[in-house]
């Protein structure tokens, strides 16, 4: 039986309704929990915008909205309308808007608003002239707000809001309803604070009610506005596309081998696109060196610029275009939309191990730094939620790792192809990632149930639109990436490599002074082995200098785990920031080496015990691995544990019990392939 372009017509406009209800019932859903769940952070928002900061007061409020997703935008913006704070929009993604067909009369809804509305791209530099100009204007009238309210709030609670604006009568009546609901978090005395029960128990005020009406009738409001000033392509088209495509990447089973692939292709791509100019850098820094001890003289100074500076720098800028790669990619993965489909996709796994989809991100940022990634934490309202993903996120790798692991893997990894396509490196580095996550979420599950907590909580997620990348973005931020890596760790690396040149070249002098005339007197009465004797001299003396020394008094506990003491001195820098183990080891490598031209990896690749085996075998390199995946090996990440937490007891904790994992894991690796 056909069906007739009127049945249809009216089924698609149901369905549409249907979207729409569905699509208002979260939104107040989510406004309302914004109103009792508030993050620490938007705490500090929240009292500036109600003067109950007296540190900073709110001359003007210049609100970034998006075009793409208007309707959500203009709740926040009509209630600071309400505020009676001067306030200037700035439109953002019209771009966006105009590719989901939605078209905007910018000065109708300036007009409907009674606010300063301005178009800007600031990926173009669109529009900030013109933007500067309305905040001036703006600011020439800052004692004249917005005069007439957005919605009336008398129909919300007339008597209450009267009363109270007996006792503030300079107060706009949307601020007397949020004085009569959080009046407990504000600076007010306890008298003040008293006389607002009173007026709560008298007129039966009811906070929850008072916010779901008022959601509702700005909702209305704005629906009002939309009709007048937007025009909208057909939703539901758009909507029933990014259905399909959802159906897909979020799939029970498909979504997950999916999220694998993605990563597996990510990882395959460091290799693959970063092997050439990482061996052209290698091989550059290679020949600068065996150059530079052709030409320069035999000096404290030419040793100090060829095994402390220059292979510092080989240290550095060889793991530049990993680190470019993966960031391009992660802001590819970003700007598409894929990244938010993650959050969502993992939320059933975080809440097994005590947390919630809103880790994620914080833990998905760890990939980068955990420094960051542990701020970002502020955003998760439930408080045991916020400390497992901050205890949780250093064990996620982030890039100081990758240069651990690029060097690691190719010593003791066989750079073998299958299928033509697939490394056995990039499949390693992959294996690293997911390690490193199975054991945050492992981490917390098991803390979790030490950790007690009350709070309920909640994640409400909008999905973005799926959208093609931005190119240009991804650029600029590899760029970003490589200038800050070079720019923060290098000089942390270059510090640690000229400290560790000197700690490598001089000892205590009677210790020196024995080991040089030790082997002078071997010279002299064999001439013919001079060379070989002069080498092995160089080795004696690196063990007997101060670096020598401390790596070899902590050698016995590092020793169950396959590490020679270079290894345990390596363990010790890399603490200031992990990616310093490259550069202590350029630098160990260097001194004492007659041969500047050879790259790390091949010395490293060289590196003989006393009794003939090889320092970096299978066993040790992948046990070096483990341990670097583990360790709390970060000063940085302490610290802002210690200020996230206000207490030296969690990164205490942290430190002691990632320390034991990477330990007792690494021992276990060790034992299994040696």
């Amino acid at each position: 039986m056909a069906i007739s372009p009127v049945s249809l017509l009216i089924k698609r406009q149901a369905i549409a309704a249907l979207m729409n209800s569905l699509l208002l019932l979260l939104l107040i859903f989510r406004a309302l929990i914004a109103f009792t769940l508030k993050r620490p952070d938007e705490w500090v928002a929240y009292k500036v915008l109600l003067n109950q900061d007296k540190a900073i007061q709110p001359g003007m409020v210049l609100l970034i909205a998006d075009a793409s997703n208007l309707r959500r935008n203009l709740l926040f913006c009509s209630q600071i309308i309400d505020l009676k704070i001067p306030i200037v929009v700035a439109l953002t993604m019209l771009d966006i808007a105009k590719q989901k067909g939605t078209q905007i009369d910018i000065a109708g809804l300036e007009r409907e608003l009674g606010v300063p509305i301005v178009a800007i791209n600031p990926r173009k530099n669109k529009g900030i002239p013109a933007l500067k100009k309305a905040i001036e204007i703006a600011s020439e009238n800052i004692s004249h707000p917005v005069a007439r309210d957005f919605i009336d709030c008398n129909q919300l609670a007339a008597i209450p809001v009267s009363q109270l604006k007996n006792y503030y009568p300079e107060i706009s009546n949307y601020k007397a309803i949020h004085y009569l609901i959080n009046y407990k978090n504000f600076v007010l005395n306890e008298g003040m604070q008293n006389v607002i029960e009173k007026i709560e128990a008298d007129t039966d005020f009811n906070a929850t009610k008072t916010q779901a009406e008022e959601i509702l009738l700005r909702y209305s409001h704005i629906r009002h506005i939309m009709q007048h000033t937007v025009v909208e392509n057909d939703s539901l088209k758009k909507a029933l596309f990014t259905e399909r495509l959802d159906n897909i990447l979020l799939h029970r089973k498909w979504g997950y081998l999916i999220l694998l692939a993605v990563l597996f292709i990510l990882f395959q791509a460091i290799f693959w696109i970063g092997q050439y100019p990482m061996d052209g850098i290698e091989w550059s820094f290679g020949k600068l060196g065996g150059w530079l001890g052709t030409i320069l003289p035999t000096a404290w100074w030419s040793d100090l610029l060829i095994n402390g500076v220059v292979a510092g720098l080989s240290g550095i800028l060889v793991f530049i275009p990993q680190i470019m790669i993966l960031f391009g990619l992660i802001t590819l993965l970003e700007d598409t939309g894929y990244m938010a489909r993650i959050s969502f996709l993992t939320d059933k796994i975080m809440r097994k191990a005590g947390l919630n989809g809103k880790s994620v991100m914080p833990m998905i940022s760890g990939l980068a730094c955990a420094v960051p990634a542990i701020m970002s934490a502020r955003n998760i309202e439930n408080k045991k939620e916020r400390l497992l993903t901050i205890m949780a996120t250093p064990l996620m790798s982030c890039s100081a790792r990758l240069p651990v692991y690029t060097i690691l893997i190719a010593l003791v990894i066989p750079n073998k192809i299958y299928a033509g396509f697939l490394s056995l490196h990039g499949l390693v580095m992959m294996l690293l990632y997911l390690f490193g996550t199975i054991m945050a979420l492992l981490a917390s599950w098991i803390m979790k149930w030490f950790i007690k907590s009350t709070e309920r909580s909640f994640f409400i997620m909008e999905l973005p639109v799926y959208r093609s990348p931005r190119w240009k973005n991804a650029l600029s931020t590899m760029i970003e990436k490589a200038k800050i890596f070079v720019f923060d760790a290098g000089k942390i690396i270059m510090i640690i490599s000229l400290l560790l040149w000197v700690l490598s070249t001089f000892g205590p002098a009677n210790r020196m002074r024995t080991v040089s005339a030790q082997y002078d007197a071997m010279i002299k009465n064999n001439p013919q082995q001079a060379d070989e004797i002069n080498k092995q001299r160089k080795t004696a003396l690196l063990q007997n200098s101060y670096a020598g020394i401390l790596g070899k008094t902590i050698e016995p506990v590092i020793a169950p785990l396959g590490y020679d003491w270079k290894i345990g001195i390596a363990l010790i820098t890399s603490f200031a920031a992990r990616e310093v183990f490259v550069g202590t080891m350029a630098t160990l490598y260097s001194v004492g080496e007659e041969d500047d031209s050879s790259t790390l990896r091949e010395k490293m690749h060289a590196a003989v015990r006393e009794d003939g085996t090889k320092v970096y075998n299978l066993a040790t390199g992948l046990s070096l691995l483990v341990f670097y995946v583990l360790a709390m090996q970060c000063m940085s990440t302490l610290a802002i544990v210690k200020r996230e937490t206000k207490s030296w007891k969690w990164p205490t904790i942290q430190l002691v019990y990632m320390t034991v994992l990477a330990y007792v894991m690494s021992w276990l690796v060790y034992i299994l392939f040696k």
